[in-house]
């Protein structure tokens, strides 16, 4: 097994989406990621969180459409493409995810 860094990205910031969002809106949005949880089941390490705008520390800029994060356990990544092919964030327009393996670190 191995983990695998689900970064969600969008055009909107996940704090405009959660200032604008009714309480039906976010309960329905919230109702949907846990849907998506359970069925992904014991893959899901940490179900993780929104993200406020970032900072970039040295020369770069930060990327402000990275809007969420979540923690997968999968054998290959095609399994948690597999699992992510109905993930609620793609119902939203221009929604986007990325998935990137955590590496061994040599001698660790």
């Amino acid at each position: 097994m191995s983990k695998y860094l689900v970064l969600y990205r969008s055009p909107t910031s996940a704090r405009e989406q959660m200032a604008n969002a009714t309480p039906e809106q976010a309960k329905a949005g919230m109702d949907a990621w846990m849907a998506w949880a359970g069925k992904a089941g014991s893959a899901v390490v940490d179900l993780g969180a929104p993200l406020g705008t970032g900072e970039a520390v040295g020369s770069d800029t930060a990327d402000d459409e990275i809007s969420g994060f979540s923690i997968l356990d999968a054998d290959t990544r095609a399994d948690v493409v597999t699992l992510l092919e109905d993930h609620p964030h793609l119902h939203m327009p221009g929604a986007s995810i990325e998935v990137h393996e955590f590496l061994s670190m040599p001698g660790m």
